[in-house]
């Protein structure tokens, strides 16, 4: 991947980084070969350099799942999800076996219990983020050493916790429901309730998954809802952790953050909000600069993340790209910052 002005861009160049906007939103996505045409309308928007595709020294991104793995994942819980109608269930059990699916996948990888895992900020719907969360929170679990057959509930849980957000009629996303109406946000908080609702008569849901889709709002503290519970079990808390950070990352119900942003929340409310030990298991395996991320070195120089350091997930290897002077660095230069303790990050860019 190289930074490249708009300016030299003749067409046929491949997107390394999608295009976005100040919001997050995707103007063109990552892989979209650059048309002639293409060329003015990204001029207008104002965009005067992308990122395109370049055999030196690509970002290595190291996923908990495989992209097309997780796709093929998020359509079948979308297939199934989007013909759900209230207390109309046929379909919601073979989701059951998705969730297990799932479990087997990430445990069939020797190393998962390892690897620093580049989860990335993004705009996505509610199909995608329970999938996310499933990933995330079975591989908590997994590093916990918790039962396999007890996974199986937190997995199933976390493809259904958020199921009573399709019984709103307004958007939540990338939105501060903080920030909605009094009625809104009343109903907003209800979607708990609604998914436990739906799912409260079924025999193939164990009570346990269905009582963590019921409380995976609720906080330490008492002061989540439905319920203002304290008293919470290990596998709930497992999914409200999860939750929360993908939520932030991906703006269910409130405005999307960066990775270190989210990061930075949890260290905050760890033993306040959310169990520690969880939070910090949590934290073990994320990046906080996933592979691919712009950043500016405290030395003032432009760079992209491409890889990450075992164990120390907040100091990557970083390929410099620009000079102090916003100058292009044609020649490789990697500064990995495990071995050179004097610079630090400074900002993320992109």
């Amino acid at each position: 991947m190289k930074l490249c002005k708009v300016s030299d861009i003749v067409g046929g160049e491949k997107l390394a980084r999608p295009i976005m906007t100040s919001n997050y939103q995707e103007l063109l996505a990552a892989g979209t070969v650059l048309k002639p045409e293409y060329i003015p309308k990204i001029v207008q928007l104002g965009i005067t350099e992308v990122f395109i595709e370049d055999s030196k020294l690509s970002p290595e991104q190291v996923v908990i799942l495989r992209e097309d793995i997780e796709d093929f994942f998020t359509e079948k819980v979308r297939s199934v999800l989007e013909r759900h109608v209230y207390n109309d269930n046929s379909d919601l059990e073979e989701l059951s076996k998705t969730a297990d699916n799932i479990i087997s996948n990430i445990l069939s990888r020797d190393e998962v219990v390892e690897q620093i895992y580049d989860i990335k900020e993004r705009s996505a719907d509610i199909y995608e983020h329970c999938i996310s969360v499933c990933s995330v929170a079975v591989l908590v679990a997994i590093k916990k050493k918790i039962d396999k057959k007890i996974i199986h509930d937190l997995g199933v849980a976390c493809l259904f916790h958020d199921i009573g957000l399709r019984y709103l009629d307004f958007d939540y996303t990338n939105v501060d429901v903080e920030s909605l109406d009094e009625k809104s946000l009343a109903e907003y908080r209800k979607h708990p309730v609604y998914g436990y609702s739906s799912l409260e008569k079924e025999t193939w849901i164990s009570e346990t998954a269905k009582k963590m889709i019921l409380r995976h709002h609720e906080r330490l503290d008492g002061s989540g809802y439905p319920l203002h519970s304290k008293d919470i079990d290990e596998l709930t808390q497992i999914l409200q952790v999860s939750d929360a950070f993908d939520e932030m990352i991906c703006g269910i119900g409130c405005y999307r953050s960066r990775v270190y942003e989210a990061v930075e929340y949890l260290k905050i409310a760890k033993g306040v909000l959310f169990n520690e030990d969880i939070v910090n298991t949590l934290l073990d395996f994320t990046a906080v600069y996933p592979s691919g991320t712009v950043v500016i070195l405290s030395t003032g120089e432009m760079g992209i993340i491409i890889r990450q350091n075992q164990q120390f997930p907040e100091r990557p290897v970083v390929r410099v790209i620009k000079d102090v002077k916003g100058n292009s660095i044609e020649e490789e230069r990697i500064c990995d910052l495990l071995k050179v303790h004097n610079v630090y990050i400074e900002k993320v860019l992109l």
